[in-house]
């Protein structure tokens, strides 16, 4: 998913101190542009708080009608220094991207995309989804991956069931599952389902910090309450966490990994390291597109790779801020 604001604002992420209290994090109204505007929740990243291990960004959204929201339509589009995780609750997504991988987004099924030195992909809801509900998430890659060559993965996890809960642990590894998708750090991703009413705990990584989206129903997070929408943030530190759901039927997304120790400066849909790296990558799209400027001739080819013609033109870049991009705690 691309970030479609007209000003994204620049942002220094790095792991920030916290208390050992539950931390909740209060979501954005933020639309993604078009004639109707479908509105995404965005929890992450804010200023109190950027990452949660190498996870740096969350959107969620839904459910919408596709008829009154026109869906998901966003055209090409670049990235750099991330990895994209896409997660539905309800609908589909035809994802193609410049790496040549051309795949469908379903329920319960995780499809990764490495951007590593750049890659460009478009994402669109399909002619047959009537709603659309899901989330879409970035991990932040560490100095050693982020020059990575592109790359893509899908994985649908077998569901795990207890009593009152159903869980699929689509990266990392909890109660017992492990995805065998690829991440640069130890990181973890989960769908959890319980039954009104119903409490389940969980064993977790002590150098973990943790994150918990609510999706659907009210959640007690460690005897904190959680609105819907909200995400709950938890430091490093916890050997376990207890899940309590009101009542109605509880859905929610857990993410954790341990922290990233690197700061990285994000705006619009690239991760770099400084106001240098940002303001290149934007000029190398920009004339990879032909909005502006003349290829670089000296580059190793096209930074964002090529795409099949035929389809809608891509998404230029935002104009940079009147001013050198600052880091931002």
């Amino acid at each position: 998913m691309s970030n479609t604001e007209v000003a994204p604002r620049e942002i220094l992420c790095e792991a920030a101190g916290s208390s050992a209290g539950v931390e909740i994090l209060v979501p954005r109204q933020v639309p993604l542009g078009g004639p109707r505007a479908m509105d995404v929740r965005r929890t992450l990243p804010q200023r109190q708080r950027s990452l949660i291990g190498a996870w740096c960004f969350l959107d969620h959204y839904g459910p919408d009608r596709v008829g009154d929201s026109g869906g998901m339509q966003v055209p090409r589009h670049p990235h750099t220094g991330l990895q994209t995780v896409s997660w539905l609750f309800t609908g589909e997504i035809e994802h193609q991207d410049s790496a040549g991988f051309h795949a469908a987004v379903r329920p319960g099924e995780v499809n990764l995309m490495t951007a590593g030195r750049g890659i460009s992909h478009s994402e669109f809801s399909t002619p047959d989804t009537d709603v659309l509900h899901g989330a879409q998430l970035w991990i932040a890659l560490p100095e050693r991956a982020r020059h990575m060559e592109p790359a893509f993965e899908h994985y649908r996890p077998e569901a795990l069931t207890g009593e009152g809960w159903t869980m699929r642990v689509f990266l990392g590894s909890l109660a017992g599952s492990t995805s065998p998708v690829t991440t640069h750090t130890a990181l973890l991703g989960a769908e959890i389902i319980q039954a009104p009413g119903t409490e389940l705990t969980l064993d977790t990584e002590p150098s973990f910090e943790h994150g918990v989206l609510v999706d659907t129903g009210t959640l007690v997070l460690d005897g904190q309450s959680v609105a819907k929408d909200h995400l709950a943030f938890l430091p490093a530190g916890r050997p376990s966490l207890t899940l309590t759901a009101g009542s109605e039927q509880l859905r929610v997304l857990l993410i954790g990994g341990e922290p990233l120790g690197e700061q990285i400066v994000m705006w619009w849909n690239f991760v770099g390291r400084t106001h240098e790296e940002i303001v290149g990558y934007r000029a190398q799209w920009q004339a990879e597109i032909g909005a502006e400027g003349p290829p670089d001739p000296v580059s190793r080819g096209p930074r964002f790779g090529t795409f099949p013609a035929g389809g809608p033109g891509p998404l230029p870049a935002p104009a940079l801020p009147n001013a050198r991009l600052r880091p931002r705690h």
